[in-house]
């Protein structure tokens, strides 16, 4: 896969568990993934969390619906779930996430997503965005 890869991380004061299945549940999704921002509004989530499965999330973003589509690759919770990312309103290019949760010894976890074939002129924003997306999850 051609592009950059970003790599962020995130510590949760939350069993691995807890943090694996906020990325499968469309529940945590609307809370946390996709409004960010107080003025995004989440229209639509759909997905079927199973390997070979797919996820369909749109959110309202300044006046406008904004698709991420993708499918589910790898999924051993609570360890890792790996997916396929696409936002077709501003790029026809499919890339990878892999979301890997690490127990700590504190009762916690630490996130690292690592997100494979970013355009290098969207990297440091989409860094930016996973990193927002994390500490919205990290809040809730």
């Amino acid at each position: 896969m051609t592009g950059t890869e970003l790599k962020v991380e995130q510590r949760f004061a939350i069993p691995a568990e807890r943090a694996f299945d906020a990325w499968i549940d469309p529940v945590a999704i609307r809370q946390w993934m996709l409004a960010p921002s107080p003025s995004d509004v989440v229209q639509r989530i759909e997905l079927d969390p199973m390997v070979g499965g797919s996820f369909r999330f749109v959110v309202r973003r300044d006046g406008q619906d904004v698709a991420h589509v993708g499918k589910y690759l790898e999924k051993v919770r609570p360890t890792y779930l790996t997916f396929t990312w696409l936002v077709p309103k501003y790029s026809n290019r499919s890339t990878r996430v892999r979301v890997d949760i690490a127990p700590l010894s504190n009762a916690g976890c630490q996130v690292t997503l690592t997100h494979e074939g970013v355009a290098p002129e969207v990297a440091a924003q989409t860094a930016a965005g996973w990193s927002s997306i994390l500490a919205a999850m990290d809040g809730r």
